[in-house]
């Protein structure tokens, strides 16, 4: 787990004035997107949801749509919703709890940590390393017995780690010891129970250390290659004492890839971008991060077949997490500060087409979708709202999960499941937390 930095946020503004039914909006959203499907045989999918009809005519925003009161952020041009929308999940009838994990303390030492879920609905566990032991210690944890079957030593010491492939055959753990070293795969047989390692000479130095499995079985790692300019005299200061990054130039990078069985086998893809991520059949990117996306582009990748479209972010939107999964795309963006301590937060779905699918806008909240999941999961920090929230991508519902978020984040790896999530929420006085996987029920 990683240290948060907290948001302060004295307060969160009303939803603009002619704020329309959540329900309204996303029923339009899904009529107006015609490509709408789901990938056939994906675990623990239940049946959709029956869609509510509607006959009320929704107003769609336009450019008069968005005089705003002065100092509030301009609307989305997309349905729009806010957190007081989420309806309270109760569990046993919304979601059901996995697994939990419990660490009182983390101020004081390291703990152990849900890194996520194989395949077969097995959680690698880690176990950080601490003052009276010096290297990480990983187990396959069943949350049907809390059963842990502990795998021999990686040899991966301190290093950072995050995992890229947890399937059932073989699990692929990426490691970098933040000194700028090139990065190491460390790859577990599963029936074997042998580690073994692999690094790419060709693979340029400065890679990043995140990096996507493709549907090709390729590991796609993005190298640096232009760097949004400071403006000159520095950030604005925003809320709370933070810099407002907002309308920042964004970065970009080139996209190398590599195969996880041959060492001499890394690729230039030739294509420079911001953020990619994968479906099962699509590769989708944005022309930047870290500052205005530009265009998102979708490639099918049976085909080769490309397309493009404008994701209609605001003008100020700082791209921050990407995410796809079959026919949805996920962008979670900063776009300002404004008056009374409101921060311009957004948490956009589109479709693969470009139409807009809703979007969530409040102060203080971050989005992120795990790799083959159909489940947003949301984090809101700003007080009286705060917790963990979900949108759940194939039923539309909106949902709240918990009121409190702590100073500890989990891990972003695989959650095992198109219906599952992971959250934690805080122990002790915020010095530690607990940590839970969940499934979403149809």
């Amino acid at each position: 787990m990683n240290d948060l930095k907290q948001l302060l946020h004295d307060n969160v503004a009303d939803a603009p004035a002619d704020h329309v039914d959540v329900a309204v909006l996303v029923a339009a959203g899904r009529r107006r997107t015609t490509s709408r499907r789901r990938t056939a045989g994906i675990a623990a999918v239940g049946v959709l949801a029956a869609t509510v009809l509607v006959t009320a005519a929704v107003r769609w925003p336009s450019g008069a749509d968005h005089a705003d009161p002065a100092g509030a952020p301009p609307r989305p041009d997309a349905p729009t919703i806010r957190l007081s929308d989420a309806q309270p999940a109760v569990e046993g009838r919304d979601y059901r709890v996995l697994a939990s994990l419990t660490n009182r303390n983390l101020d004081e030492d390291n703990g152990q940590y849900f890194d996520g879920v194989t395949d077969d609905g097995l959680i690698l566990l880690q176990d950080g390393p601490r003052e009276a032991r010096s290297s990480a210690k990983f187990a396959l944890l069943d949350p049907a017995t809390d059963a842990k079957d502990w795998l021999p030593d990686p040899g991966v010491g301190q290093d950072n780690i995050t995992p890229v492939e947890l399937g059932t055959d073989r699990l692929v753990l990426l490691s970098d010891n933040g000194t700028g070293r090139r990065v190491t795969a460390y790859l577990f047989d599963r029936t074997t129970r042998e580690w073994s390692t692999l690094t790419w000479p060709g693979l340029p130095h400065g890679v990043e250390f995140r990096a996507e499995l493709g549907p090709d079985g390729r590991v796609y790692f993005r190298v640096p290659a232009t760097q949004g300019r400071i403006p000159d005299g520095g950030w604005p200061m925003g809320n709370g004492g933070e810099a407002d990054d907002s309308n920042a130039e964004g970065d970009t990078f080139d996209l190398w890839s590599a195969s996880l069985t041959d060492a001499n086998d890394v690729r230039d893809e030739h294509l420079t971008l911001g953020d990619v991520a994968f479906t099962d059949s699509s590769m989708v990117w944005t022309d930047s991060t870290n500052g205005h996306a530009g265009q998102v582009h979708v490639r099918d990748l049976a085909t080769g077949a490309e397309h493009s479209f404008d994701p209609h972010a605001g003008a100020k939107c700082n791209l921050l997490s990407f995410g796809a999964t079959d026919d949805r795309i996920l962008m979670s963006q900063y776009c300002g500060d404004y008056a009374g301590s409101e921060r311009d937060d957004r948490v956009q779905v589109l479709s693969t087409d470009g139409e807009q699918v809703v979007t969530l806008q409040d102060s203080g909240i971050d989005g992120y979708l795990p790799p083959g999941s159909e489940v947003v999961a949301i984090t809101a920090y700003a007080d009286g709202v705060a917790g963990t929230y979900t949108y759940d991508l194939a039923t539309n519902r909106f949902l709240r999960l918990n009121d409190a978020v702590g100073n500890w984040g989990g891990g972003a790896g695989s959650t095992g499941g198109a219906r599952n999530l992971m959250w934690q929420t805080p122990v002790n006085h915020r010095h530690g937390a607990t940590q839970w996987l969940g499934e979403l029920l149809p």
